[in-house]
């Protein structure tokens, strides 16, 4: 048998190479198309006709290799008989080696919804799809909102003297409750103003822009709290009471969930309930009695009710069967004995209220639980749920607002503010971090849009709301830092003239609430994403989990054709530079715009098959320790999020259409993204400890090498250039934030000195290209302008547009200064507080 074996081979030597790489072609080429099990049934079919017909195979060698391979086809092909076969024998080897997952983690997969995540790892995005999606505007109501209560409200705050009161004024107070900025979520049928996730958004990036503590108490009732889940989960009686009460700023609610021992989870809290008997008001009725330690809680200071997670004992088996009934969330009246509330923390000098909370043998009925006794040990699928949405709005809109802030403050000091008779802005080493402020505040304005337009749409995107939270503070971080590099000594003095000083205070924070950012990359943006937005992924879980073996047959096998699908993919997208990949038609107006936004979607097409091929090495490679490996899953998270983020870009460049204005901002953010996903790639790769798999994965991944650079330095001057010159894109990326008069110190007065500056940059460069005409001599700055008003250079008008340009210009630069008793004032009181 072998002897025939190997002469029937000798003899198909003589067959064409170009057949068999014809075979081959057409087997990839099904590959590339998803079609995994046509890919190597049809090339073998092909070649089986191909040798009876030409009769060089020995007939019984021929009708035993037929005969295996059809068995082979049916058994693969013929799904009842592959489940009962193939998948029954594999899913005790599964079990091993895919992840564990808990009760708690189940729930928090469960949770929200997919959108575009699942489409970034299909590794094949419906680019016409997200291109076709309209965010809902804002209604008349909203925009009325926005131009009067909220700028009313931004005009009565002064930012340096909420710093020094340590609170926010009281007509603030009032006026916050008044307009009902705290029931911008509950419906109008409860008091509330029932707005869109985008208003919400505008008016916490509004206030953000003008003082960052009330942007906090504004936000924090609006977000993850108890407004929050009485709407989904709360009684008609608790909605009834609380609702309007919340929404008239009568009761001021805080959430408390973060503790010394948990940090923010739930699951692990220390703080105790206990079914039991007991007197509330004067009657002796079923209930609990909880002990707590709360801490970092914003509003607990002056809340009078108290949302609370803890969780249930039941030891007496009041309520049933079990014994820990689980994470529970209740409403508590602050005023009740045994509360210990009132306390401040000083969050990084921002002073919006914080403060830890301590209940020791606090005894309230059932029905104080969200939802009633039936709702009891449902408090994490709760906070999973609410989370998904709160987390897309806050900090993102928060992060946007001080973004906005800092570019629009550069923008204009790198003009007003000069040396060597240049304006700052127009010197190398500042547009390279001005490009960046700006280029990646177009790219969280369009995330944030993109993403609140899903909300406004109906999704609960909780893994799109992690990234958003993540990776739009730390955008955040690097531009105000780059803000106070190029402000420089005026940034770090403290005064009514600095516009920063709190905003650079404030990044730490918006870095840690809500889960830290590096918690958050390392092990809840990828460690969701891997199973909520995989295609197949879940269903293997759930089928080796439940031992339904159709789900796991479709999701072992289906996985197996997504993996060769994207290594096909992946390949030749990256061979070609993307340019076999179907690209949908796009009609903008500006022909080159297209031809560059065409570019970018195939690169992000490709790396999208090359991120979904990595991540789905690193599952099979390290299973359920891929949790533990927490600098890949935060490398593949890094993936992710830029994809994302450049996909935001590319969405919101479509819906502008203006190539004029945007086009700079689009070739920046596309490749800047680009470039991080193929470091986060290479990363990962370097890195998998299953070395034979990395090395295999690369030629594929990288069939060119890893060729993408960080935009180039003529870009980037591009961009700051935009910025700093054309007024209409500096008023688009920083549209949504606060403008103060022009009479008032900081931002009214720099923007002031701004308008005066353009102009009189002109005349100044006048009179500089004629001294190198040799028609001026060279002489200090007032001396040569006053002799080219003599040599008639310039004009009467001119010469006193730059004079006044130059008065305003000293005074934007000044910083401010203090008496000693104005500085021992302002300690005494920080000492008393």
């Amino acid at each position: 048998m072998c002897l025939t074996i190997l002469g029937a081979c000798v003899k198909l030597q003589s067959m064409s190479i170009w057949f068999y790489l014809l075979l081959l072609g057409y087997a990839l080429f099904l590959l590339y198309r998803g079609r995994g099990y046509w890919a190597w049934v049809a090339p073998v079919a092909i070649w089986f006709v191909l040798a009876m017909v030409q009769g060089r195979v020995p007939l019984n060698c021929l009708q035993l290799w037929l005969t295996l391979f059809i068995m082979v086809a049916i058994l693969f092909g013929f799904k009842p008989l592959r489940r009962q076969i193939i998948t029954r024998t594999i899913r005790p080897l599964l079990a091993r080696a895919l992840p564990r997952m808990g009760e708690t983690e189940r729930i928090a997969l469960e949770a929200g919804t997919v959108w575009w995540d699942r489409e970034i790892f299909s590794g094949n995005p419906n680019w016409a799809e997200l291109f076709a999606f309209q965010a809902p505007p804002l209604s008349s109501e909203e925009k009325a909102f926005l131009e009067g209560p909220v700028a009313e409200l931004c005009n009565m705050l002064d930012d340096w003297e909420i710093s020094h009161r340590g609170d926010l004024p009281k007509e603030a107070w009032s006026f916050l409750k008044e307009h009902r900025f705290f029931g911008m979520i509950i419906p109008k049928q409860y008091g509330g103003l029932e707005f869109s996730a985008a208003a919400h958004s505008a008016v916490v990036t509004k206030v953000s822009s003008r003082n960052i503590a009330t942007a906090v108490t504004v936000m924090v009732p609006n977000s993850l709290g108890p407004a929050e889940l009485l709407l989904h989960y709360g009684t008609e009686e608790q909605k009834d009471y609380y609702l309007p009460r919340l929404a008239r700023g009568e009761d001021i609610p805080c959430f408390a969930l973060t503790g010394p021992e948990a940090g923010s989870d739930a699951a692990a809290t220390q703080s105790i309930g206990v079914v039991c008997r007991g007197k509330y008001e004067g009657k002796e009725v079923l209930g609990m009695r909880l002990n707590w330690n709360k801490r970092y809680i914003t509003l607990g200071p002056r809340a009078t009710v108290i949302g609370l997670a803890f969780r249930l004992l039941d030891p007496d088996h009041l309520l049933g069967d079990k014994t820990d009934l689980g994470i529970t969330c209740a409403l508590i009246p602050a005023h009740l004995p045994g509360i210990d509330i009132g306390k401040r923390h000083d969050p990084m000098g921002i002073h919006f209220l914080n403060g830890p909370t301590w209940g020791k043998d606090v005894f309230v009925p059932l029905d104080t639980i969200i939802g009633g006794a039936e709702r009891a040990g449902q408090g994490w699928r709760m906070l999973m749920e609410s989370l998904s949405v709160g987390r897309s709005i806050s900090l993102p809109s928060l992060a946007c607002g001080i973004g906005q802030l800092s570019a629009r403050v550069v923008s204009a000091y790198g003009m007003v503010r000069e040396q060597f008779d240049t304006p700052i802005g127009r010197f190398e080493g500042i547009e390279e971090p001005l490009a960046r402020i700006s280029g990646m505040l177009y790219m969280i304005n369009a995330t944030k849009k993109l993403t609140l337009g899903a909300i406004d749409s109906g999704e609960k995107p909780s893994v799109l709301s992690a990234i958003c939270k993540a990776y739009m503070t730390e955008t955040m971080r690097r531009a105000v830092n780059d803000a106070m590099d190029i402000r420089a000594g005026a940034a770090i003095s403290r005064g009514p003239r600095n516009i920063l000083a709190s905003a650079y205070s404030a990044v730490p924070i918006a870095i840690t609430v809500e889960g830290a950012n590096i918690l958050t990359r390392s092990m809840i943006v990828y460690g969701q994403g891997a199973i909520r937005c995989h295609p197949y992924v879940q269903d293997e879980i759930r089928g080796v989990m439940e031992g339904d073996l159709a789900r796991l047959d479709r999701g072992f096998f289906g996985h197996i054709n997504f993996v060769l699908t994207n290594s096909a993919r992946a390949f030749f997208l990256g061979i070609t530079a993307g340019k076999i990949g179907r690209l949908p038609y796009i009609p903008l107006q500006d022909f080159r715009a297209r031809q560059h936004l065409n570019n970018y979607l195939r690169q992000f097409s490709r790396l999208s098959s090359a991120f979904a091929l990595v991540s789905d090495a690193a599952m099979g490679t390290l299973g359920g320790k891929l949790k533990r490996r927490e600098k890949i899953s935060g490398r593949l998270a890094d993936a992710l999020a830029w994809l994302y983020m450049g996909s935001a870009t590319l969405w919101e460049f479509v819906q502008q259409d203006n190539a004029k204005r945007d086009l700079p901002y689009l070739r920046w953010c596309s490749i800047y993204c680009l470039y991080q996903i193929q470091k986060a790639l290479k990363g990962v790769l370097d890195n998998l400890p299953n070395r034979f798999v990395a090395t295999c994965l690369r030629p594929i991944v990288f069939p060119l090498g890893s060729g993408l650079r960080q935009p180039s330095d003529r870009l980037g001057s591009s961009v700051s250039r935009s910025v700093l010159e054309r007024m209409q894109a500096r008023d688009y990326l920083t549209r949504d934030i606060f403008l103060p008069e022009s009479s008032e110190d900081g931002l009214g007065r720099l923007e002031a000195a701004l308008a005066k500056a353009l102009p009189a940059l002109a005349v100044e460069t006048k009179v500089r290209d004629a001294v190198r005409a040799g028609k001026l001599d060279h002489a200090p700055g007032d001396l040569l302008l006053k002799n080219a008003l003599e040599s008639k250079v310039i004009t009467e008008q001119e010469y006193e547009l730059v004079l006044e340009a130059d008065q305003v210009r000293n005074e934007v630069i000044q910083v401010d200064a203090f008496d000693p008793e104005s500085i021992a004032a302002f300690t005494t009181h920080l000492k008393a507080e």
